[in-house]
């Protein structure tokens, strides 16, 4: 699928009464997603151990 196809997809999944705004806002959190699912089959990830532990820092 190209990224043209999927942002199409993404728009059309939308509510037929969302902003400008409210596209936006999916196109960019669809384009994270897809990064990162990207990264992790590139074996740039990290185990969900090691995120627990990171993620103890900020939370206290």
């Amino acid at each position: 699928m190209t990224i043209k196809e999927i942002a199409k997809q993404t728009i059309d999944e939308l509510p037929n009464e969302s902003s400008i705004d409210d596209i936006i806002h999916a196109l960019y959190i669809n384009a994270k997603f897809e990064h990162g699912a990207n990264e992790i089959r590139q074996g740039k990830g990290i185990s969900d151990k090691k995120a627990k532990q990171r993620l103890q820092k900020w939370v206290k």
